[in-house]
Protein backbone atom coordinates (compact mmCIF):
# COMPACT_ATOMS: atom_id res chain seq x y z
CA UNK A 1 0.00 0.00 0.00
CA UNK A 2 2.68 2.37 0.45
CA UNK A 3 4.32 2.17 -2.73
CA UNK A 4 0.79 2.83 -4.46
CA UNK A 5 0.66 5.74 -2.00
CA UNK A 6 4.31 6.72 -3.45
CA UNK A 7 3.52 6.27 -7.07
CA UNK A 8 0.60 8.12 -6.95
CA UNK A 9 2.17 10.89 -4.98
CA UNK A 10 5.13 11.63 -8.06
CA UNK A 11 1.98 10.80 -10.81
CA UNK A 12 0.02 13.68 -9.00
CA UNK A 13 3.34 15.89 -9.03
CA UNK A 14 4.15 14.99 -13.22
CA UNK A 15 0.61 15.61 -13.52
CA UNK A 16 0.73 18.79 -12.08
CA UNK A 17 4.17 19.81 -13.33
CA UNK A 18 2.46 19.29 -16.23
CA UNK A 19 -0.31 21.59 -16.35
CA UNK A 20 1.87 23.94 -15.54
CA UNK A 21 4.14 23.91 -18.68
CA UNK A 22 0.48 23.59 -20.36
CA UNK A 23 -0.19 26.89 -18.73
CA UNK A 24 3.10 28.33 -19.07
CA UNK A 25 3.63 27.62 -22.98
CA UNK A 26 -0.40 29.16 -23.36
CA UNK A 27 1.23 32.38 -21.80
CA UNK A 28 4.08 32.27 -24.16
CA UNK A 29 1.78 31.81 -27.46
CA UNK A 30 -0.28 34.84 -25.92
CA UNK A 31 2.63 36.82 -25.53
CA UNK A 32 2.04 36.79 -21.61
CA UNK A 33 5.69 36.05 -20.65
CA UNK A 34 8.35 38.00 -23.51
CA UNK A 35 11.87 37.60 -24.54
CA UNK A 36 14.15 38.85 -21.86
CA UNK A 37 11.39 39.04 -19.16
CA UNK A 38 12.11 38.70 -15.60
CA UNK A 39 9.86 35.26 -14.04
CA UNK A 40 8.36 36.15 -11.24
CA UNK A 41 7.20 32.74 -9.39
CA UNK A 42 4.41 33.64 -7.21
CA UNK A 43 2.55 35.97 -9.95
CA UNK A 44 2.69 32.54 -12.17
CA UNK A 45 1.46 30.59 -9.32
CA UNK A 46 -1.37 33.02 -8.74
CA UNK A 47 -2.63 32.98 -12.14
CA UNK A 48 -2.14 29.12 -12.84
CA UNK A 49 -3.43 28.50 -8.90
CA UNK A 50 -0.62 26.03 -8.50
CA UNK A 51 2.24 25.74 -5.60
CA UNK A 52 5.53 26.78 -7.00
CA UNK A 53 6.77 23.29 -6.89
CA UNK A 54 5.27 22.29 -10.36
CA UNK A 55 5.94 26.16 -11.53
CA UNK A 56 9.86 25.22 -10.85
CA UNK A 57 9.60 22.12 -12.91
CA UNK A 58 7.57 23.79 -15.95
CA UNK A 59 10.53 26.37 -16.18
CA UNK A 60 13.57 23.64 -16.01
CA UNK A 61 11.28 21.97 -19.03
CA UNK A 62 11.24 25.30 -21.04
CA UNK A 63 14.96 25.78 -20.10
CA UNK A 64 15.61 22.56 -21.88
CA UNK A 65 13.83 24.11 -24.48
CA UNK A 66 15.76 27.10 -24.72
CA UNK A 67 12.75 29.58 -24.32
CA UNK A 68 13.96 29.63 -20.06
CA UNK A 69 17.14 31.01 -18.71
CA UNK A 70 18.25 30.53 -15.03
CA UNK A 71 21.10 32.87 -13.40
CA UNK A 72 22.05 31.84 -9.49
CA UNK A 73 20.70 33.73 -7.06
CA UNK A 74 18.60 35.81 -9.22
CA UNK A 75 15.87 33.34 -10.45
CA UNK A 76 14.59 32.91 -13.95
CA UNK A 77 14.48 34.65 -17.49
CA UNK A 78 12.93 34.36 -20.59
CA UNK A 79 15.42 34.17 -22.95
CA UNK A 80 16.25 37.60 -25.33
CA UNK A 81 15.70 37.75 -29.08
CA UNK A 82 19.19 36.29 -30.56
CA UNK A 83 19.93 37.21 -34.29
CA UNK A 84 22.52 34.61 -33.77
CA UNK A 85 19.54 32.04 -32.80
CA UNK A 86 17.56 32.55 -35.69
CA UNK A 87 20.33 32.30 -38.19
CA UNK A 88 21.21 28.97 -36.36
CA UNK A 89 17.33 28.01 -36.96
CA UNK A 90 17.25 28.87 -40.61
CA UNK A 91 20.54 27.29 -41.31
CA UNK A 92 19.22 24.37 -39.28
CA UNK A 93 16.53 24.09 -41.74
CA UNK A 94 18.64 25.01 -45.28
CA UNK A 95 20.49 21.83 -43.62
CA UNK A 96 17.67 19.82 -42.58
CA UNK A 97 14.32 20.37 -44.76
CA UNK A 98 15.56 19.62 -47.95
CA UNK A 99 17.74 16.77 -47.24
CA UNK A 100 14.13 15.00 -46.52
CA UNK A 101 12.32 16.25 -50.18
CA UNK A 102 13.81 13.03 -52.24
CA UNK A 103 12.34 10.38 -49.91
CA UNK A 104 9.29 12.09 -49.67
CA UNK A 105 8.91 12.43 -53.36
CA UNK A 106 10.05 8.49 -53.50
CA UNK A 107 7.12 8.11 -51.25
CA UNK A 108 4.42 10.05 -53.01
CA UNK A 109 1.24 7.97 -53.71
CA UNK A 110 -2.05 9.48 -54.75
CA UNK A 111 -3.06 9.41 -51.01
CA UNK A 112 -0.07 11.26 -49.86
CA UNK A 113 0.01 13.76 -52.70
CA UNK A 114 -3.72 14.24 -51.37
CA UNK A 115 -2.57 15.18 -47.96
CA UNK A 116 0.44 17.51 -49.54
CA UNK A 117 -2.39 18.97 -51.21
CA UNK A 118 -4.46 19.47 -48.56
CA UNK A 119 -1.66 21.14 -47.00
CA UNK A 120 -1.33 23.71 -49.28
CA UNK A 121 -4.65 24.56 -49.63
CA UNK A 122 -5.02 25.74 -45.84
CA UNK A 123 -1.71 27.62 -46.23
CA UNK A 124 -3.20 29.19 -49.61
CA UNK A 125 -6.54 30.20 -47.75
CA UNK A 126 -5.27 31.02 -44.34
CA UNK A 127 -2.91 33.79 -46.25
CA UNK A 128 -5.61 35.57 -47.45
CA UNK A 129 -7.46 36.00 -43.53
CA UNK A 130 -6.09 38.82 -41.42
CA UNK A 131 -5.05 36.56 -38.57
CA UNK A 132 -1.24 36.58 -38.66
CA UNK A 133 -0.84 33.65 -36.36
CA UNK A 134 -3.29 31.57 -38.56
CA UNK A 135 -0.70 32.15 -41.45
CA UNK A 136 2.09 31.27 -39.03
CA UNK A 137 0.21 28.14 -38.03
CA UNK A 138 -0.72 26.73 -41.76
CA UNK A 139 2.54 27.39 -43.21
CA UNK A 140 4.42 25.43 -40.41
CA UNK A 141 1.96 22.56 -41.19
CA UNK A 142 2.78 22.87 -44.85
CA UNK A 143 6.55 22.25 -44.10
CA UNK A 144 6.12 19.56 -41.22
CA UNK A 145 3.90 17.67 -43.32
CA UNK A 146 6.63 17.62 -46.43
CA UNK A 147 9.01 16.09 -43.67
CA UNK A 148 6.37 13.61 -42.36
CA UNK A 149 5.90 12.14 -45.45
CA UNK A 150 9.70 11.46 -45.44
CA UNK A 151 8.94 9.00 -42.84
CA UNK A 152 12.01 10.19 -41.35
CA UNK A 153 10.25 10.45 -37.46
CA UNK A 154 13.83 11.57 -35.59
CA UNK A 155 14.25 14.38 -38.56
CA UNK A 156 10.95 15.35 -37.95
CA UNK A 157 10.90 15.51 -34.29
CA UNK A 158 13.84 18.24 -34.87
CA UNK A 159 12.12 20.41 -37.13
CA UNK A 160 8.80 20.39 -34.85
CA UNK A 161 11.23 21.70 -31.91
CA UNK A 162 12.64 24.43 -34.81
CA UNK A 163 9.22 25.48 -35.28
CA UNK A 164 8.25 25.08 -31.78
CA UNK A 165 10.78 27.79 -30.93
CA UNK A 166 10.02 29.83 -33.79
CA UNK A 167 6.25 30.09 -33.50
CA UNK A 168 5.99 30.60 -29.60
CA UNK A 169 9.14 32.76 -28.76
CA UNK A 170 9.25 34.61 -31.97
CA UNK A 171 6.28 34.11 -33.38
CA UNK A 172 2.68 36.63 -33.39
CA UNK A 173 3.95 40.34 -33.96
CA UNK A 174 7.40 39.55 -33.81
CA UNK A 175 8.08 36.97 -36.70
CA UNK A 176 6.70 38.84 -40.30
CA UNK A 177 5.71 36.52 -42.92
CA UNK A 178 5.94 37.29 -46.86
CA UNK A 179 3.66 38.93 -48.68
CA UNK A 180 0.53 36.91 -49.63
CA UNK A 181 1.55 36.51 -53.37
CA UNK A 182 4.92 35.69 -53.12
CA UNK A 183 4.75 32.92 -49.88
CA UNK A 184 1.71 31.77 -52.54
CA UNK A 185 3.82 31.40 -55.46
CA UNK A 186 7.06 29.66 -53.57
CA UNK A 187 4.45 26.71 -51.87
CA UNK A 188 2.79 26.28 -54.92
CA UNK A 189 6.50 26.01 -56.87
CA UNK A 190 7.52 23.38 -54.20
CA UNK A 191 4.16 21.39 -54.52
CA UNK A 192 4.67 21.54 -58.46
CA UNK A 193 7.56 20.25 -58.35
CA UNK A 194 7.38 17.66 -55.53
CA UNK A 195 3.95 16.18 -57.41
CA UNK A 196 6.15 15.96 -60.66
CA UNK A 197 9.03 14.01 -58.87
CA UNK A 198 11.37 17.08 -59.40
CA UNK A 199 14.17 16.67 -57.05
CA UNK A 200 16.52 19.55 -58.35
CA UNK A 201 13.49 21.42 -58.48
CA UNK A 202 11.84 21.34 -55.26
CA UNK A 203 15.33 21.58 -53.10
CA UNK A 204 16.28 25.10 -55.03
CA UNK A 205 12.63 26.63 -54.71
CA UNK A 206 12.51 25.09 -50.88
CA UNK A 207 15.89 26.37 -50.47
CA UNK A 208 14.67 29.77 -52.30
CA UNK A 209 11.61 30.34 -50.07
CA UNK A 210 13.73 29.63 -46.56
CA UNK A 211 16.49 31.99 -47.44
CA UNK A 212 13.90 34.61 -48.41
CA UNK A 213 12.08 34.07 -45.03
CA UNK A 214 15.57 34.74 -43.17
CA UNK A 215 16.49 37.45 -44.83
CA UNK A 216 13.00 39.34 -43.84
CA UNK A 217 12.82 37.82 -40.36
CA UNK A 218 16.81 39.64 -39.46
CA UNK A 219 15.60 42.13 -41.00
CA UNK A 220 12.15 42.72 -39.07
CA UNK A 221 13.92 41.67 -35.61
CA UNK A 222 16.91 43.90 -35.99
CA UNK A 223 14.08 46.89 -36.27
CA UNK A 224 12.24 45.40 -33.20
CA UNK A 225 15.34 45.52 -31.49
CA UNK A 226 16.22 49.18 -32.09
CA UNK A 227 13.29 50.42 -31.83
CA UNK A 228 13.19 49.35 -28.25
CA UNK A 229 16.87 49.77 -27.80
CA UNK A 230 17.26 46.47 -26.79
CA UNK A 231 20.62 44.72 -26.80
CA UNK A 232 21.69 42.43 -29.73
CA UNK A 233 23.05 39.23 -28.69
Amino acid sequence: MAKNKTDNGANQHIDHSQKAYTGLRRMLYYKDLVPGQKIAYRELAERLNMSFTPIIQALKWLEMEGFVSHEPNRGYYMTPFSLDEIEEIYQLRQLLEPSLLPETIANLDKAKIKILKKSLDAHLSAGRESFLKERLFKNTEFHLTLASLSGRKTQLRVLQTIFDLLLLKYGGNYLPIQSMETSDQEHQMIFDCMVSGDVKGAKAALLKHISNVKKQVLKNLKRILEEREVPIY
